[in-house]
């Protein structure tokens, strides 16, 4: 009996000890992504999208561990320090053009001593210019579209709001914060939440990585890369290295190969590339091999900041940093976005970029008008073409160049991720429900911002609703 109490007891001992162990080991791991993770979305909610710090933390940052963590705004040099319980600690700082960069890898004075070159548009009276180059939008609806149908639709958005707000289940939050409607170029809704604005940026997420995949077409078209040629990528350079066949193309379409977690919920790859790493795309091109190139989709933060990596390897510094805004922002209008480097100052492509719903729209509508804008081709002419052509590892034809489409299986159209929606329609999709819809047929764009920590928001009825609004055989 006493030799059973003493077994016992050595297990009870042994298996407390290990999850000792355990819980700090995890929280040496989760913490620091926690942290980063505060002090990156308090920093860019305060200084980019002119937000309140407490309205950030009882909404955006109110789940464990973040709901005790204790944040320090500093405007004098405008940053943010995120801390829990004195086990980890990070600091984001803010730089005009470059939004909010989390001191990572470098030192802060190394950070903020980096010569970065920038270009700022000289832009008039915005309101006087015709949308989609300025913000003069016309009061008048197209006669084929039933506006107060349309304006029920986007109230039943909103209305989400009213009935999810005040939860105890954070989980279950769903709050709409802006939604902009174009048909056929014509902005025909617009509606924003209390305390945002036209001019409000908020983020995309994962839209952003739709912004490089238009990058990425500029660069073809410029002749600088070849999308089915070996990626230029330096850690992948030696021909007997596996990682060395992988594409642009493969990047593209999320068919590399590499070992890449992406989840949200633990210390993921995606979160420590994220949240911890000065470097995100060579974070993500040190990834391990598993599979050959092309035969598996599996959708990959990583992926797409290698192709920003790439495009600062391609640009030079020099010219890197003003890419975006001179070949593409500012010529579609869109003087309201930043996307924001990491340590290293590599943008961070798949993740952070932030702009106002009608500069998401504008985004949008280049790809509506297969690339052009303001009568200039900007991406080449079939580039809209192949972005919305299904991976043939896409086995429901769900994803394209850094799109996700409604294409469905190849033998079974019906079995696509939006079955009452039309399978023309393409979209970028970024984290807690922030959606650009593109539906050609219906000339349709569609801009969702806000915070919805459920599968949906209510897309699939919203988007039928504004649809059954429109009567395309009506005269225009």
């Amino acid at each position: 009996m006493k030799k059973r109490q003493a077994l016992i007891k050595r297990l009870v001992i042994g298996l407390t000890g290990a999850a000792a162990l355990y819980a700090v080991y995890y929280c040496s791991q989760a913490l620091p992504v926690a942290t980063g993770y505060g002090a990156k979305i308090m920093g860019s909610g305060i200084f980019i999208s002119g937000r309140d710090q407490k309205d950030l933390a009882q909404k955006e940052l109110d789940f464990w561990p973040l709901n005790l963590a204790t944040f320090r705004v500093d405007y004098q040099d405008s940053s943010v320090t995120c801390s829990i319980a004195g086990m980890a600690s990070s600091k984001a700082i803010f730089r005009k053009g470059l939004g909010v960069t989390l001191i990572n890898g470098l030192s802060e004075t190394e950070i903020r001593a980096q010569k970065i070159n920038m270009v700022f548009p000289v832009v008039g009276n915005r309101d006087t210019i015709a949308w989609p180059m300025g913000d003069k939008i016309v009061n008048t609806y197209p006669d084929c579209v039933d506006s107060i149908a349309v304006g029920n639709a986007v109230a039943r958005a909103f209305n989400a709001e009213e009935s999810r707000a005040g939860t105890r289940d954070s989980s279950r939050v769903n709050l709409t914060r802006a939604l902009v409607i174009l048909y056929d170029g014509q902005v025909i809704a617009e509606k924003y939440a209390t305390g945002y604005s036209a001019s409000t940026r908020l983020t995309g997420w994962s839209m952003a990585k739709s912004v490089v995949g238009a990058l990425m077409g500029i660069l073809v078209k410029q002749k600088q890369i070849k999308i089915d040629e070996p990626a230029p990528v330096q850690q992948w350079k030696d021909p007997s290295d596996p990682r060395h066949h992988i594409t642009i193309r493969h990047l593209l379409q999320q068919t590399t190969g590499l070992d890449f977690e992406e989840v949200y919920n633990k210390p993921s790859h995606a979160n420590k590339m994220l949240f911890v790493e000065g470097d995100a795309a060579a974070f993500a091109a040190a990834r391990s091999f598993n599979k050959a190139p092309g035969e598996d989709f599996r959708y990959s933060s990583g992926n797409t900041n290698i192709l920003s990596g790439i495009m600062r390897k391609e640009l030079g510094d020099s010219d890197y940093h003003i890419f975006p805004y001179a070949h593409l922002f500012y010529k579609l209008g869109m003087y309201n976005t930043v996307i924001e480097p990491d340590a290293s100052g590599t943008f961070v492509g798949s993740s952070f970029c932030y702009a106002t719903a009608r500069d998401w729209a504008r985004f949008g509508l280049l790809y509506l008008n297969n690339g052009k804008s303001n009568g200039e081709q900007l991406l080449p002419e079939d580039w809209v073409k192949q972005s919305v052509t299904p991976s043939t590892a896409a086995e429901q034809g769900e994803y394209g160049f850094q799109w996700w489409l409604n294409a469905g299986a190849k033998n079974n159209p019906k079995n696509r991720l939006y079955p009452e929606l039309p399978v023309d329609m393409f979209y970028a999709d970024g984290y807690e429900g922030q959606n650009i819809f593109v539906i050609p047929s219906k000339k349709l764009v569609v801009v969702r911002l806000g915070l919805t920590r459920t599968s949906h928001w209510g897309e699939n009825e919203l988007l039928k609703s504004v649809m059954a609004a429109i009567d395309t055989d009506k005269k225009q």
